[in-house]
């Protein structure tokens, strides 16, 4: 069964909520102090009617703070991994929705786009040439377009585990790649979701060949990703990551998530003896000994 990266993303989303809104909408969340209370609203909005269709967001997400300080803020996440597929349109509805059921005029849309056009329609406008009647625009994060460099040493895990996704020069890849492993193991002290995310930066890291695929390839480059990848986790102090030095290549005898808590198993070696070749002298001393 393929692997959805908008499910992916959306588990991101909902794991770091506040890390997210600092990365993808960071002038709109500068005010999410501590005391902040962060909550995801119901995806699928409340039909009219039984028969008419639903709309279902990526990751609508409610910000309220309980002192009252401030008014309480939706933001509207939607991951987009094709940018054909967009429609401003369908968004602006969305949006609407959002906003009538939580009976709320403070609503922030934020568009991810996986892959980099020329296309995305990123203003809508209803009207005649007499007035304008409605407009809209969203904030739009195209992730091939946003330097890895600038994140590259980050405190926020959502832009670490999206490092392989940003735009990278030649020859960067390793470094890209390298600090990604780092900051998830350095940001994230629960195994569990070292684990999860280990194999969302890997999923990145593949998708980049299908999402830019004009980016020439690097020598070596199965090689280079293990050898980032056993060096952040050496540095974490953890044995296991020194199973990817024990076999030919860098190969690991455990899966890519294997390396973050499991320990590591001795690698026993056998020697097997060659056959004898059916020569008279070696047939007759088996019989002899039979």
């Amino acid at each position: 069964m393929p692997i959805s990266h908008d499910q992916n993303f959306k588990n991101l989303i909902l794991d770091y909520p506040r890390e997210a809104l600092a990365f993808l909408a960071t002038q709109e969340a500068a005010d999410l102090d501590p005391t902040a209370v962060i909550t995801p609203v119901r995806q699928e909005q409340l039909k009219d009617r039984l028969g008419d269709r639903f709309f279902e967001l990526d990751v609508p997400l409610l910000v309220e703070w309980p002192n009252g300080r401030r008014e309480a803020l939706v933001f509207i996440v939607e991951e987009e991994s094709d940018p054909r597929r967009f429609s401003i349109l369908r968004l602006a509805s969305y949006c609407l929705a959002v906003a009538d059921s939580c009976r709320t005029r403070r609503v922030v849309p934020v568009v991810v786009f996986l892959r980099a056009s020329r296309g995305i329609e990123q203003a809508l406008t209803l009207g005649t040439e007499r007035d304008t009647y409605l407009s809209f625009h969203y904030i739009a994060r195209v992730l091939p377009e946003i330097p890895a460099e600038a994140y590259l040493h980050s405190d926020n895990v959502v832009a670490r585990v999206n490092l392989p996704l940003m735009k990278r020069e030649a020859g960067q890849k390793l470094a890209v790649y390298h600090e990604a492993i780092q900051g998830l193991l350095q940001l994230e002290p629960d195994t569990d979701r070292q684990y999860k995310y280990l194999d969302y930066i890997d999923m990145n890291e593949r998708a980049m060949h299908l999402i830019a695929p004009a980016l020439p390839p690097e020598p070596c480059d199965g090689k280079a990703s293990r050898a980032a990848k056993a060096g952040c986790l050496g540095k974490r102090g953890n044995a296991a990551s020194a199973g990817f030095w024990q076999q030919p290549e860098g190969k690991g005898t455990l899966g890519a998530h294997g390396y973050v808590a499991r320990p590591l198993q001795p690698t026993r070696l056998r020697r097997v003896r060659a056959p004898c070749p059916a020569r008279p002298e070696c047939l007759s001393r088996a019989r002899s000994s039979a």
